[in-house]
C-alpha cells in the first residue's frame, strides 16, 4: 500500500504541471490580450510595454510559464487585472471560505439524510416506498437551480419576510439572553442556499446506497446472521449499513473537491460572496490570471482529494490493499 501511495503522489506534480500549462497556454492565445485588459483605455504603444513588462508577459510563452510557476510555487499567484492593486491569492481565498464552509454544511447535510434514505429504500424494496423516496429526489434533482432559488426569495424573503433575499454572514449568529448568555444559531442567509445545494445531491446517495444495500442482502453472512435471529433493525445496523458504505468513499473525493469550488449560479443569484461567483465574474471579465490560479487550485484540490479517497478505500477494504501490493 506504501509504494502504491508513493506512486500516486509522484503523478501529482506531473498532473499539474500540464494543467497549469494547458490553461496558461489557452489564457495567453485565447480570444482578448491581458494588457489590454490591465490598460483600460489606454492605447499608447510604450504604456503597453511597459505593462507587459510589468507584468511579466514579455519573451516566449515557455518562458512566461517558468516565471509564473516560480510565483505559483510560493504562493503568488500575481495580481487581478480588473482588481489592479490586489493580488490574486488576497482575493481568492476569503471567498474560497465562504464557499468551503456552506459547501462543507451541504455536504454533511447530504450524506446525513440521503445514506438513511437509501438504506430504507432498500429495506422495503418491492414495495410503494422504494419509487416513492427514489422518485421523489429524483424530481429534486430534476429542478434546475436557476427555477428553484426564484420562488424560495419570493416566498420567504418577499412574501413572508422570514428570510433576507440574499448575501452572507457566516454559518452562525449570536443571540444574547439577557444579555449575559450568548446563544449561537444558524444564520437566516444560511437557509435559502443550503437548500439550493442539498436538494439536488439527495438522490445520488440514495441511489448509491441503495443499490450496494441491495446487493449486501443478498451476501451470505446477511442471510446468516438472520438466521441466528438478529432483529431485522441489528441486521441492518451491524451488516448492511457498514458495508454498504464502501462505495461512497470515492463519491466522498468527488464531493470533498466540490467543497471549495463553490456554485456559479446559487452565489452569483444569491449574492454570496464565494469563490463561485468570484470565478464567473473573473471568467465574463476576462481576469486572466484569477482564472488560472483557480483551475490549479481546484485541480489540485480534485487530484489531492481523490487521493485521499483511495487511501481511504484501501484502509476500509482489506481487498483493496492486496491488489495494490499484488500490483
Amino acid at each position: 500500500m506504501g509504494a502504491y501511495i508513493i506512486r500516486r503522489l509522484a503523478w501529482l506534480p506531473l498532473i499539474l504541471l500540464i494543467v497549469s500549462f494547458t490553461t496558461f497556454t489557452l489564457a495567453r492565445f485565447g480570444p482578448g490580450d491581458p494588457i489590454s485588459v490591465a490598460a483600460g483605455q489606454i492605447r499608447d504603444p510604450e504604456v503597453l510595454a511597459q505593462i507587459r513588462a510589468d507584468r511579466g508577459l514579455d519573451g516566449s510563452v515557455a518562458e512566461q510559464y517558468v516565471r509564473w510557476l516560480g510565483g505559483a510555487v510560493r504562493g503568488d499567484f500575481g495580481e487581478s487585472y480588473i482588481q489592479q492593486g490586489f493580488s490574486v491569492s488576497g482575493l481568492i481565498f476569503p471567498r474560497m471560505w465562504v464557499s468551503a464552509q456552506l459547501g462543507f454544511l451541504a455536504l454533511v447535510i447530504v450524506f446525513a439524510l440521503g445514506i438513511p434514505l437509501g438504506l430504507i429504500s432498500a429495506r422495503f424494496s418491492g414495495t410503494w416506498l422504494d419509487p416513492g423516496i427514489i422518485g421523489s429526489l429524483l424530481f429534486l434533482q430534476a429542478i434546475p437551480v436557476l427555477v428553484l432559488i426564484p420562488p424560495l426569495v419570493w416566498l420567504f424573503a418577499v412574501q413572508f419576510d422570514l428570510l433576507p433575499v440574499g448575501g452572507w454572514d457566516g454559518i452562525w449568529e449570536i443571540w444574547w439572553i439577557g444579555g449575559v448568555i450568548a446563544v449561537p444559531i444558524p444564520d437566516p442567509h444560511l437557509y435559502i442556499p443550503l437548500v439550493a445545494f442539498t436538494l439536488p445531491g439527495f438522490v445520488g446517495v440514495a441511489r448509491l446506497v441503495r443499490i450496494t444495500a441491495l446487493e449486501v442482502n443478498t451476501l451470505d453472512y446477511v442471510r446468516t446472521a438472520r438466521s441466528k435471529g438478529l432483529s431485522e433493525a441489528m441486521v441492518q445496523w451491524k451488516h448492511v449499513f457498514p458495508n454498504s458504505l464502501l462505495p461512497l468513499i470515492t463519491v466522498l473525493g468527488f464531493a470533498l473537491a466540490g467543497i471549495i469550488e463553490g456554485a456559479f449560479f446559487v452565489e452569483t443569484l444569491l449574492g454570496i460572496n464565494g469563490i463561485g461567483s468570484f470565478t464567473f465574474q473573473a471568467v465574463t471579465s476576462r481576469d486572466y490570471d484569477v482564472i488560472l490560479a483557480t483551475t490549479v487550485i481546484f485541480s489540485t484540490t480534485f487530484v489531492v482529494t481523490n487521493l485521499f479517497a483511495e487511501i481511504l478505500y484501501g484502509f476500509v477494504d482489506p481487498r483493496v490493499r492486496v491488489g495494490a501490493s499484488r500490483r
